[in-house]
């Protein structure tokens, strides 16, 4: 198997890695954070807006992580800065 073949191999496999990993943390952290604003929203209804909208911009951070791995694992299928070397180094 040549160093090519082995570069796309082990990006593939990172990325997907990347993925599968980075997308449990959010989501439970998601789960956790919907099921704490109703289990707040139902103990104090009078306070909805505000825990709705501190809610969101907690959903909005905890995302954030996820779409890191998303943008991480595009880099390593699409733009992985270890392809221009080794091609670098087999054609010259």
């Amino acid at each position: 198997m040549d160093s090519i073949s082995i570069i796309g191999m082990v990006s593939v496999i990172t990325a997907g890695l990347t993925i599968a990993i980075g997308s449990l943390g959010p989501a439970f952290g998601e789960a956790r954070a919907v099921a704490q604003a109703l289990s707040a929203i139902a103990q104090q209804p009078d306070e909805s807006a505000t825990i709705t909208r501190t809610l969101f911009v907690g959903l909005a951070m905890i995302e954030s992580t996820a779409i890191y791995c998303f943008v991480v694992a595009m880099i390593l299928i699409f733009a992985n800065p270890f392809w221009n070397h080794v091609t670098a180094a087999a054609g010259g």
